[in-house]
């Protein structure tokens, strides 16, 4: 069986999803729904066979619908969330949950309160890189965890291919640390436990409408020393990357799926069997929730997970200062 998805949000993530569900072939395509003309014209000269719906309403309805995905901006999360709830069916949530913590909780406890399937996108629930340091921490071959560097720097934000999504320079929805830090928070927990925020500073423009541009945070996940640090603007390559430092042996995981391991000497690459990792990565995504669907073993993170990602996140964000200046916690 293949399960009926509903796609509300045909934007940048949206059209990259409608991508790789075609591509692995294991997912009916029910129909979609954007509130945007030139998103609608542009799914439906990639996917002339999707049908488009003139109001969420009716595909969320569907009786061959079976998941609701949700790929719009994240202050609307809420919203067709809780239609796909009334309706009775699955949800598939992009990250980050909402920006608003305590509709969040609110929006958590309903969904588990109704016993409804509810997952989020966090790929490094099953990507192969995060999986093999996974196993190296529990089976305690990095020794002793001295602690954890994640390091993010954008040229552009939003970098080009997500230029179309004007809200993701914006303070009120946008940011990189929403939408790319909340990853590594997700894997912390996956690897560590909970996440505790001891300081943070961030840096905005003085524009009160645009995002952050720098930020720092000290994060402890029981006892193990986490420091981040992000920022944008200024050429040269983008940097996304997280360093998992042991006492006998490291890991880097860089560029969402490529991997270096060090026992005290040079890096070296790990996982090189893998010829497109990035596609690995999107197949396994699909598998796992796949498995979740059908009720089979998965590691899919659930909108609990997810609240517990954005508390810190905002509580990063909360601490910027001024206009222009930069605030502590």
């Amino acid at each position: 069986m293949k399960p009926g998805v509903a796609f509300i949000g045909l934007g940048i993530m949206g059209h990259r999803m409608l991508t790789n569900m075609t591509a692995h072939g294991g997912f009916t395509l029910v129909g979609g729904w954007d509130p945007g003309a030139g998103a609608r014209e542009r799914t439906t000269a990639a996917f002339p066979d999707l049908p488009l719906a003139e109001d969420p309403a009716a595909i969320v309805a569907a009786p061959e619908t079976e998941v609701v995905y949700i790929a719009c901006p994240p202050a609307a999360h809420k919203e067709h969330a809780q239609a796909a709830l009334a309706a009775g069916k699955a949800i598939w949530c992009e990250k980050p949950l909402g920006v608003d913590v305590a509709e969040s909780r609110a929006l958590v406890d309903a969904v588990e309160a109704a016993g409804a399937r509810n997952a989020i996108n966090f790929p490094f629930a099953d990507g192969q890189a995060a999986n093999l340091i996974d196993r190296e921490v529990k089976a305690g071959k990095l020794g002793e965890i001295a602690g954890v560097d994640i390091r993010l720097h954008f040229a552009r934000w939003p970098r080009d291919w997500q230029a179309e999504a004007t809200w993701l320079a914006e303070r009120a929805e946008g940011g990189y640390v929403r939408e790319v830090f909340s990853h590594f928070v997700y894997l912390l927990r996956r690897l560590f436990g909970p996440v505790a925020l001891r300081d943070a500073a961030v840096r905005f423009p003085a524009d009160p409408r645009l995002c952050e541009t720098h930020f720092t945070a000290l994060l402890d996940c029981g006892g193990v020393p986490v420091s981040a640090a992000g920022g944008s603007g200024g050429v040269g390559p983008d940097q996304v990357e997280i360093t998992v430092r042991g006492r006998e042996r490291s890991y880097r995981l860089w560029d969402w799926n490529r991997l270096k391991s060090s026992d005290g000497g040079d890096w070296r690459d790990e996982l090189t069997e893998l010829a497109e990792p990035r596609q690995d990565g999107y197949r396994r995504m699909l598998d796992n929730f796949r498995a979740f669907l059908a009720g089979a073993p998965n590691t899919m993170p659930s909108f609990r997970d997810a609240l517990a990602v954005q508390e810190i996140v905002e509580a990063i964000l909360a601490s910027g200062g001024r206009s222009g200046d930069s605030g502590a916690a």
